[in-house]
């Protein structure tokens, strides 16, 4: 069923890129036209792509930012139905004011002006209809293509291709419930509540639903027109140092961060031109690490800044992001050897996403296994370190985020976030410190049981691993035969 899938999504992909043009002289514009018509996942994609100039040239990077706000809109009269259905009243009685005209037509929803009775402005915000529809056939072929990718590509267990999409999945449909955006938006606007860094629109929380959210108008300018950004006189060097701060706020600080911010979601504040903020928009997509995540995300980032090779190989081992009977000796020096050449330039001019390229690609033969969890926090950093290059190409990503890890390792391990700790969590404390006689006679009860019945369920657990090697080899056959009936019809057809 999954080649079918491919071959079908294959087919359509050619034809589609055959229409536009794509095969013949391509170029950003083509490009941009070919990824909005597969689908929204695609768009998304050409979103992230366009803040990569450093793979990209200028001019194709600028075509595809295009994709965050100026694809095609839906009807009007679709839209002011949808409003309509959802508000439970007409426009004309919600609104003092409602423009027609979109101010934003994105992947997924569509943006409109409007005033409300009270007289202020607002932007209202409709998910686009059929897109469940759209977005669950991208879906398919990307679940199609990670199965697919099992059986024929032997390091597949490294990347993980099939649990990549399936926490992709459930990171898009999430987006798919404006209401959820809403609750995220609202909660990293108490995060920031008092920052000069970044700055969130109130939501209309009873003015939301599944479908339409309404929230502040807000006046900012494009995080990707350096011309505007000159002409109001603001500090690009604080501007694009601000951005860094708020990400490594929102990871360590909040645990809490904003996973989409591609240009079309980033505005620059007019306001306090020296000390620049930004204003952020449409938290659908947001992540969060566990403790252990981030501790372990910080000790190796910090490693890697100080070129402590050694403590970066025991970090990948004690983690288990490598095999972990790996020997600490080869892979420091692996590590050295792949690092050493980037770090004989400034810091200021090394570029975090090469880094990591470099990195996962020096530890692939020990087996590097790649974190679905960390996949939306990896998009993210490329993400803040394209724009900010844009804003200002000698960005110094590491000389602001040494310091702060530090710091925040420093804090870790403090009397203060220990008190704070129990202070918070006293009464788990308390009910686990009540149950723990409990847990330990059981534990007693069942070493005993085992003890006398060891024979017993060793061969019950042998049974069982026969069993799992038996259906590992048939479930191989099955994806070799049907590689082979695949192969036979292409030859045929």
């Amino acid at each position: 069923m999954n080649i079918i899938i491919l071959i079908f999504e294959g087919i359509r992909m050619f034809v589609l890129g055959a229409r536009s043009g794509i095969f013949y002289k391509p170029d950003g514009k083509k490009l941009a036209g070919y990824l909005e018509s597969l689908g929204p996942i695609f768009i998304k994609f050409g979103q992230l792509l366009s803040t990569r100039t450093d793979i990209l040239d200028v001019g194709t990077a600028k075509d595809l930012q295009g994709l965050t706000d100026s694809c095609q809109p839906f009807s009007v009269k679709k839209l002011r139905a949808i409003i309509e259905q959802e508000l439970g009243d007409s426009i004309e009685n919600i609104f003092d004011d409602f423009d027609n005209k979109p101010l934003a037509a994105a992947s997924l929803a569509q943006v409109h002006l409007a005033k409300l009775k009270d007289g202020k402005h607002i932007v209202i915000k409709v998910l686009r209809p059929g897109i469940e529809k759209e977005v669950k056939k991208n879906l398919r072929l990307l679940k199609a293509a990670a199965k697919f990718c099992t059986y024929v590509y032997s390091e597949s267990h490294r990347l993980r291709p099939v649990e990549v999409v399936k926490d992709y999945e459930s990171t898009i449909l999430r987006e798919l419930d404006l209401k959820l955006e809403a609750a995220n938006t609202n909660l990293t606007r108490k995060n920031f509540s008092n920052s000069e860094e970044l700055y969130i629109p109130e939501v209309f929380l009873d003015m939301t639903t599944s479908r339409v959210m309404v929230l502040e108008e807000i006046d900012g300018i494009p995080c990707t027109d350096i011309e505007q950004i000159e002409k109001f006189g603001i500090n690009k060097k604080r501007l694009a140092e601000n951005g860094v701060m708020i990400f490594l706020n929102q990871v360590f600080r909040d645990n809490f961060f904003h996973a989409d911010m591609h240009p079309g979601n980033i505005f620059v504040s007019k306001k306090h031109p020296d000390t620049p903020g930004y204003i952020a928009i449409d938290c659908a997509i947001t992540g969060s690490l566990s403790n252990d995540e981030r501790y372990i995300l910080a000790r190796m980032l910090q490693a890697v800044l100080k070129q402590n090779y050694k403590s970066l190989a025991q970090l990948f081992i004690s983690s288990e992001w490598v095999d972990p009977d790996t020997n600490i000796i080869d892979l420091e020096n692996t590590l050295r050897a792949c690092c050493e050449p980037i770090f004989e330039k400034p810091l200021s001019e090394i570029e975090f996403g090469k880094l990591l390229l470099y990195l996962f690609q020096s530890t692939r033969p020990y087996g590097l296994s790649l974190q679905p969890s960390l996949v939306l926090l990896q998009k993210t950093l490329i993400h803040i370190e394209g724009m900010g290059r844009q804003i200002y190409p000698e960005l110094d990503f590491w000389g602001i985020a040494e310091p702060y890890l530090d710091n925040w390792l420093k804090e870790q391990f403090s009397p203060l976030k220990l008190k704070e700790f129990i202070v918070e969590n006293k009464e788990d404390l308390l009910m686990k410190a009540s149950e723990m006689p409990g847990f330990i006679y059981e534990a007693l009860d069942e070493l005993r049981v085992y003890s006398k019945n060891r024979k017993s369920y060793d061969e019950k657990i042998n049974k069982m691993q026969m069993q799992f090697q038996r259906e590992k080899y048939i479930i191989r056959a099955i994806g070799i035969g049907i590689i082979v009936l695949w192969g036979i019809f292409v030859i045929l057809s």
